[in-house]
């Protein structure tokens, strides 16, 4: 399967509380909720798209529980078009503390120490039969996977708006990446899909 990752981010790289502040996951931030306004019907039919098009997903904890609890408890999300793909698919969680799944069907990777066996799944996930393998959200995550070059593709839906601080995508420090760029569209409220594909180092200029 090809793994790729989906996430929502403002111009200035933030994706933290997209869909609104919730008080256990994003505790004082009062910036949360800058996407669903920009959100128009064009552009949620592919996100709905995105998930209907998986075979299989993969969370990092929060963001599994999170999910569990909206998209795979409250009725009107589980009868959508994103609830059913996400309720009947397979659904992978890399954590630590999880010892059993507790939304079905789902499976329990390892998630901590060196990150040897979580990379080691995510390789054997990668090598099974089938077509996409989605990370969405999951920032910590998804970091991690763009560390280990565990990554093929990495979708931003950028919502044109600043605001200022919270939970950026990519770290003040952290690794480089070369990317090429796939496919560009851009919807009606402004929003904006850029996908890429990993590809090498990048080039840097002779000083």
């Amino acid at each position: 399967m090809k793994l790729t990752a989906t996430i929502q981010v403002t111009v200035d790289g933030v994706m933290q509380a997209n869909g609104g502040a919730h008080p256990d996951l994003d505790p004082g931030y009062d910036r949360g909720g800058w996407a669903l306004p920009l959100f128009d019907d064009e552009s949620f039919a592919h996100v709905e798209e995105t998930y209907e098009r998986a075979d299989a997903f993969l969370f990092g904890r929060r963001t599994y529980d999170f999910f569990a609890h909206t998209w795979g408890a409250i009725p009107d999300m589980m009868d959508s078009r994103i609830g059913r793909a996400l309720n009947e698919k397979p659904k992978y969680v890399a954590s630590t503390t999880l010892t059993r799944p507790h939304w079905a069907p789902g499976t329990v990777l390892p998630g901590g120490g060196d990150g040897g066996d979580l990379a080691a799944a995510a390789q054997e996930l990668k090598a099974a039969p089938g077509g996409e393998l989605q990370v969405h959200g999951s920032g910590d995550l998804t970091r991690w996977l763009l560390a280990q070059n565990l990554l093929d593709e990495l979708h931003l839906l950028t919502v044109p708006v600043i605001v200022g601080r919270g939970i950026r995508l990519f770290p003040h420090d952290g690794p480089d990446h070369a990317l090429d760029l796939t496919e560009f569209r851009a919807f009606p409220k402004g929003i904006t899909l850029q996908t890429y594909r990993l590809a090498r180092r990048p080039q840097y200029a002779a000083h």
